[in-house]
This record gives structure tokens, sequence and C-alpha cells, in this order.
């Protein structure tokens, strides 16, 4: 069985950083994607950013050039490098990875807060 775990998220003011991360345990499975999505309240789930085979990177237009999606294979971990934070960010973000003969599974997510 294939988990996802967040962490990092949490309160910041606008301007400021945060660092998601996202723990993928399990044995015996092998990843084809991997990305980052977000829900504000009263809103549909977003695609936010996206890594394929651990170089191809894709971004909404709305974080382009402020966030960065990368992937650490021997730690089995995502990362979400969160720079100049803006309100509008506030959201639940979630991780999502496609497992080859699997398909898509999902964290259990985790808060982030921007907010003076």
């Amino acid at each position: 069985q294939v988990q996802l775990v967040e962490s990092g998220g949490g309160l910041v003011q606008p301007g400021g950083s945060l660092r998601l991360s996202c723990g993928v345990s399990g044995s015996n499975f092998s990843i084809n994607s991997m990305g980052w999505y977000r829900q504000a309240p009263g809103k549909q789930r977003e695609l936010v950013a996206t890594i394929i085979r651990g170089d191809i990177t894709s971004y909404s237009a709305s974080v382009k050039g402020r966030f960065t999606i990368s992937r650490d294979n021997a730690k089995n971990t995502m990362y979400l490098q969160m720079n100049s934070l803006k309100p509008e960010d506030t959201a639940v973000y979630y991780c999502n990875a496609n497992v080859l003969r699997i398909g898509p599974i999902w964290g259990q997510g985790t808060q982030v807060t921007v907010s003076s």
C-alpha cells in the first residue's frame, strides 16, 4: 500500500515563505508523476504544480515564479517551496501521486494560511 503524508503547513504573513513536504511510504511501487493541489474554502480543488520523472515541472499561472516543486527520489519526498506568499494562497494543500498499476492517490492535506 502506498501512502502520502504532507507536512510543513502553517500560518505565515504576506510576503513570507513556507516549504511543504510530501513523504511517500510503501514498497514495490513506481510513480509516474506527482503534484500539488490546493482547495480554498468554497472553491474547487485546483492544480498548483506538477513534476514528472523528477525533473519536468509545470505550474499554474497564479503561482509561477513564486513556487518551486521538486522531488528527492532518494528520500521518497516531494517538496513545494512557496515564496512571496499572498492571502489568496490560503488553502488546504494536497499532494498527489500517479502510481503505476494503482492510479492516483492523495495525501490528507495540510493547511496554509497567509494573513497578517
